[in-house]
């Protein structure tokens, strides 16, 4: 008889006092079976304020680093430590460290999709829910340095009017969305609302009725009058639409290389499984330099009080 996993991580979560966080582009069994659900910006807000002694983070490295620089005394535990990032990868800390230098005096807001040596270098983190905030506290008398993702740092230079020096790194699912494929399923739907995240480039959000993180196109999507989304981010997101706006559709947008949805491969080598046995085992765990830990915890800090 096939185990249970899913009442078997229950138990677990019990025995270990242990709080499971789980990211929107997870897969939907993880998101159910999960305490909390959310974007970069709630899980490192939850992570911040929990009480568990266990932290079991389903999402991919970056943010399970973030939760174990918020939490140093704390076992931060990741289902599959090769679940990493494309953006956090395209910004490797020496190349970002020279980059740095060429700008010297610059107040460097990065993204949350960073790792730890990145973090340690900057001023402030932000994440997509709240980069627009960010960027606008940061001081008007210093140039500003936005990484890794070019495409968010753009749509933000927009939102704000502030100069910024972009790295050029971008998301490798929300780079390849396809501007044609979405104007062909406008042209299907043509009452359909098209919702973007900003790492899209800026082709294809010029095409959007509505732009935002994740949990902002979830909430727009909860209140919109409209019956009919065309959802252009990654398609794990739909499963929580689908839940809190029954009786609406929503249409995966099409990525540029055949495929009829675009998933994060890296999100989605997190399953049930290793769940299961990364809590029976209670590994593999974050373990993170003291020193470096305790150089990204000042930007991760200014963030969620600047939030």
């Amino acid at each position: 008889m096939p185990m249970d996993h899913e009442a078997e991580i229950v138990r677990l979560k019990r025995e270990l006092n242990a709080v499971i966080l789980a990211h929107y582009y997870q897969e939907s069994e993880i998101q159910d079976v999960a305490d909390f659900v959310g974007d970069s910006l709630a899980l490192a807000q939850e992570a911040a304020k929990t009480k568990a002694d266990v932290i079991v983070f389903c999402g991919v490295h970056f943010m399970a680093e973030t939760a174990k620089i918020l939490n140093p005394n704390k076992l931060v535990l990741l289902p599959d430590l090769k679940a990493g990032c494309s953006l956090s990868d395209r910004c490797p800390p020496d190349a970002f460290r020279m980059f740095k230098d060429k700008h010297p005096g610059a107040f460097v807001v990065s993204y949350v999709n960073s790792s730890a040596a990145v973090k340690a270098m900057s001023d402030v983190i932000c994440t997509s829910s709240n980069a627009v905030r960010i960027v606008e506290k940061a001081p008007k008398d210093r140039p500003i340095i936005f990484a890794p993702d070019q495409h968010l740092g753009r749509w933000v230079q927009k939102q704000t009017g502030r100069e910024m020096v972009l790295w050029p790194g971008s998301c490798m699912v929300h780079e390849i969305f396809s501007e044609k494929h979405l104007l062909g399923l406008k042209a299907e739907h043509p009452d359909a609302d098209v919702i973007a995240h900003p790492e899209c480039e800026m082709a294809v959000l010029r095409h959007a009725d509505f732009i935002g993180s994740t949990k902002a196109l979830l909430e727009h999507a909860i209140k919109s009058p409209k019956k009919t989304f065309i959802v252009v981010t990654e398609a794990g997101i739909i499963h929580q639409m689908e839940k809190q706006a029954p009786g609406k559709t929503f249409i995966p947008a099409p990525p540029d290389n055949g495929c009829a949805c675009n998933e994060c491969p890296h999100m989605k080598l997190n399953t049930m499984e290793k769940l299961y046995l990364c809590m029976r085992d209670k590994t593999p765990g974050l373990d993170l330099n003291p020193l470096l830990q305790a150089a990204a915890l000042k930007p991760l800090t200014r963030m969620l009080e600047w939030s």
